[in-house]
């Protein structure tokens, strides 16, 4: 692993290995497991991620967005994919590339079956999604006669599976509500297939679902998270190997003396002579003007510094009056040891929201 030279974020692929391997030890040898690599695989690259996950023959990707499952079969990856949040003017793409839309709601289920009779397709696969109580996406359990009876009036597609998303099965707190969750799918799994004569393939768990509520793994479990290392809580992030690290470099160090400010709109102050290192990263890289102004951090060789000012589009000031650094050492935003969780959780956030902001202008790097 070479010091980083420019602002790079190394990816770990024995890391998203040994993670993997971890979530399916959590599960029955006949659970399927879809790997959600929305969101640029959660701020790394969906397309290496995918290849990788590929060969380890996960079951499925989800995506959140249809132009996101195009990049992935534009590179050539042809495991199923779900898309989970598609639009009626897509049903021709999704179809063209292959790609399997979640279906949430009467129009879209019309509009999609609509084009997919129109093109000539015979039992296309579907997914089906019912909300048991996040209220985000989702028919309800008291629209399941009229989805049958949809269903019943056309050969153009086939339902692949039923599914819905658990709201807090990270949290303990409300294992009522998650249990009672569990209960409402299970409920309309059933509806279902008494109702249809069919039953598809039925997932339900998250990360923390599947190391929270092995009852409700079902026939297939989603994880997005905990492929990329974390596991929603201190027990379980030791379990789990963060695949990425963001790393830069000391640009420049300035001495400045008691009363002078640092960056724009003079937000900081110094109340004495410091030393100020200037960083190539900045809230166009993903690291928002949130962490400026002493709530966010690095480190630099193994000293936390602080940042201060406000965060610029393209640099971040530090206060590095205390280490022992200078211009050209390496400088740690996050890695395996000083996690994204730390940085996140300094600014009220979490670790999907610094991940999955990181800009494509960041240097990739990855290490087989």
């Amino acid at each position: 692993m070479s010091k980083a030279l420019e602002t790079t974020l190394e990816i770990d692929l024995r890391a998203l290995t040994h993670n993997l391997n971890y979530l399916k030890s959590k599960l029955q040898p006949q659970t399927k497991f879809l790997a959600v690599v929305k969101a640029f695989a959660y701020g790394s690259d969906a397309v290496e991620i995918a290849k990788h996950l590929e060969t380890l023959r996960v079951d499925y990707f989800a995506v959140a967005y249809t132009q996101e499952g195009i990049s992935l079969r534009d590179a050539g990856i042809k495991t199923p994919i779900l898309v989970l949040h598609p639009q009626a003017i897509n049903a021709e793409t999704l179809i063209d590339r292959c790609l399997e839309p979640n279906i949430y709601s009467a129009k879209l289920l019309n509009d999609f079956i609509t084009t997919a009779e129109k093109q000539g397709q015979k039992n296309y696969p579907i997914h089906l999604k019912f909300n048991t109580g996040l209220n985000r996406l989702g028919f309800s359990h008291s629209d399941v006669d009229t989805v049958v009876k949809r269903l019943q009036s056309t050969s153009a597609v086939y339902v692949k599976s039923i599914f819905s998303h658990l709201a807090a099965s990270e949290d303990l707190s409300e294992k009522d509500f998650t249990e009672q969750q569990i209960e409402t799918f299970k409920s309309i799994a059933e509806t279902f297939k008494t109702k249809s004569g069919i039953a598809p393939w039925l997932h339900l768990c998250n990360t923390s679902g599947i190391l929270n509520y092995p009852e409700a793994h079902f026939n297939m479990v989603r994880s997005g998270i905990g492929l990329y290392g974390f596991g929603n809580s201190e027990l379980e992030d030791k379990n789990f190997k963060p695949i990425a690290s963001l790393k830069s470099v000391i640009s420049q160090i300035h001495e400045i003396e008691n009363g002078e400010s640092v960056g724009y709109n003079r937000a900081y102050t110094s109340n004495r002579n410091e030393r100020v290192a200037t960083i190539p990263i900045g809230h166009a890289d993903g690291l928002s003007r949130i962490y400026g102004n002493k709530k966010g951090f690095v480190f630099i060789n193994d000293e936390k510094a602080f940042i201060i000012g406000n965060v610029c589009m393209d640099m971040i000031m530090v206060d590095v009056t205390d280490i022992n650094c200078k211009e050209g050492d390496e400088v740690v935003i996050f890695d395996k040891i000083y996690t994204a969780n730390e940085i996140a959780e300094s600014a009220g956030t979490i670790s999907y929201e610094i991940l999955t902001a990181l800009s494509k202008r960041i240097r990739r790097v990855f290490l087989p």
